[in-house]
């Protein structure tokens, strides 16, 4: 493994897991299956879920700060015992104003979990080996939102009266995962933080915008572009599966690129790929070539995974690095809540590729935004740890 302290880290990547299932499964399936039978409009589960994901996204920086000052563990417990409350609540209550009450409460309680676990992983990840820590723990998560989304989904529609009971237990084993760790709290260093430190995280600012943004354009769009191409879901799978299967396949290997040379040795190419990704899906006869466009998004999304997030460690600052993942991941979360309503308005505007060729842009554009102050650079990467690495600080720093 490339982390230090193992089972710790287990822990803490099961509990995410566990609490992503629940979380997915209970707003994105469950409760609007069954809001219906306690009273709530889909309007209405419709306000909670969005209640609850923008407090989510919007609190993950002073929560971060929070979990920096007053531990991670017990920032664990409170979100895990919320959503244990909420489980318990939500279906079961038809009251409105409670329901959003919870869902709110749920939502700032949990938010601290991502950048808690990320530094964690960071701390703890192993000399030389960073983007591998921080790569593996960001798919790691995947299948339990896949499993919250589709398993949850078919038992639903199979054998409904497991789905509550199913959800519950899980939020509980959540809750007992997290009572296990509820004194982690990660040692800050007595030194004050330079200001330089913090100007390199807001440098990552604009870019972790830009990279959630591109994606987020095709959620409104995906289905009719789809009917558009005369296409069922059921004809992306094995293309899909093939993507998934390659970038997984290639992560020990740009992991690797990211950790010996240098993290833009492996985002660079990454966002460039990932351009010609969105540019392939939104060009003519892209029905014929799924099996082309896979292979290359794997190898993109791969590339892109390692480098952004060694590079992400390499800057934040060690003294507050909870906060600052918080800080990141807040501003990601910003970007895929406006990407849908740019991507529904590039549709109108000019027509289907639309919102394809926007993305290709989004990611040249931000390709070219870590490539232009890293130019002249590449022969001269530091070889030191990330926070002590001058090299890299003037490097960020320039491009402001």
């Amino acid at each position: 493994m490339p982390w230090r302290q193992g089972s710790l880290i287990l822990r803490l990547l099961a509990l995410l897991a566990l609490s992503e299932f629940v979380r997915t499964g209970f707003f994105v399936v469950y409760l609007p299956l069954k809001g219906g039978e306690v009273g709530l409009s889909v309007a209405a589960v419709g306000l909670i879920l969005s209640v609850h994901y923008l407090a989510d996204g919007v609190a993950k920086g002073p929560a971060g700060a929070l979990a920096d000052r007053r531990g991670m563990g017990r920032l664990a417990v409170a979100g895990a015992a919320l959503g244990t409350l909420a489980l318990l609540v939500l279906p079961n209550v038809p009251s409105l104003a409670l329901s959003l009450l919870v869902s709110l409460a749920w939502g700032l309680t949990l938010t601290s979990l991502w950048p808690s676990v990320m530094a964690a992983i960071s701390h703890y990840a192993k000399p030389g080996k960073q983007s591998r820590a921080l790569s593996f723990a960001s798919v790691a998560t995947a299948p339990a939102i896949g499993l919250g989304f589709l398993g949850v989904g078919l038992l639903m529609q199979r054998a409904s009266g497991v789905g509550y009971p199913l959800l519950l237990g899980a939020q509980i084993a959540a809750l007992l995962l997290a009572l296990s760790v509820v004194k982690l709290k990660l040692p800050r260093p007595r030194e004050s933080v330079r200001a330089y430190r913090w100007k390199r995280v807001a440098v990552l600012i604009p870019a972790a915008f830009a990279q959630t943004l591109a994606p987020g354009l095709l959620v409104p769009i995906f289905f009719p572009y789809l009917r558009e191409l005369g296409l069922d879901v059921t004809a992306l799978l094995l293309p899909g599966l093939l993507a998934v299967s390659v970038g997984l396949a290639l992560l020990p290997f740009t992991s690797r690129l990211a950790d010996r040379r240098h993290p833009r040795w492996a985002l660079l190419p990454g966002l460039a790929l990932l351009a010609l990704t969105f540019a392939l899906l939104g060009s003519p006869g892209v029905s014929g070539k799924l099996w082309v466009v896979a292979p290359i998004a794997g190898l993109a999304y791969s590339l892109f995974l390692t480098g952004w997030n060694g590079l992400v460690a390499r800057t934040l600052p060690k003294e507050h690095r909870t906060a600052a993942w918080g800080t990141i991941m807040a501003v990601e979360a910003l970007g895929y809540a406006v990407g849908p309503a740019l991507g529904g308005m590039m549709w109108l505007r000019y027509g289907a590729t639309g919102p394809f060729w926007l993305g290709a842009l989004v990611f040249a554009l931000v390709q070219v935004y870590y490539w232009l102050p890293w130019r002249g650079r590449a022969s001269r990467q530091d070889s030191a740890s990330s926070e002590a690495a001058p090299e890299a600080a003037r490097s960020l720093s320039s491009i402001k």
